[in-house]
């Protein structure tokens, strides 16, 4: 099982960026979640998404500037980040679960992880 997460890079304050995130040797069976974590703090929630795509749901740090969607057809689950601020950056990591629903933003409940990929907002 493999997840790779491309996107990110260097982006100025109010600015977009888009992430994603190819999973291979997996189902589409898993929730997807998107986590991040900030130099020197720990691993926060940050999205997820539901096996159909059709629920998601979003740390309050980021509703209504970050929107979490899937592609089963290509293994994929994205993440669209406007409005960025300086305290988005951090490494953005996707990760895989199987579990119920409830769980989605606890991350020591994920079964998969990728690497992280760096998202940096200048101020």
């Amino acid at each position: 099982v493999q997840l790779q997460a491309s996107g990110g890079g260097l982006v100025q304050a109010g600015g977009s960026s888009n992430l994603s995130c190819t999973a291979s040797g997996l189902s589409n069976n898993y929730i997807m979640g998107w986590f991040r974590q900030a130099p020197g703090k720990e691993r926060k929630f940050v999205a997820g998404i539901d096996r159909s795509g059709g629920v998601r749901y979003y740390a309050d740090s980021v509703t209504g500037r970050f929107t979490i969607s899937r592609d089963n057809t290509k293994n994929t689950v994205y993440l669209q980040m406007s409005s960025l601020k300086p305290e988005d950056t951090a490494l953005y990591y996707c990760a895989a679960l199987d579990n119920v629903w409830r769980w989605v933003r606890v991350l020591s409940k994920y079964d998969y992880w990728g690497r992280g990929t760096l998202v940096t907002v200048s101020s």
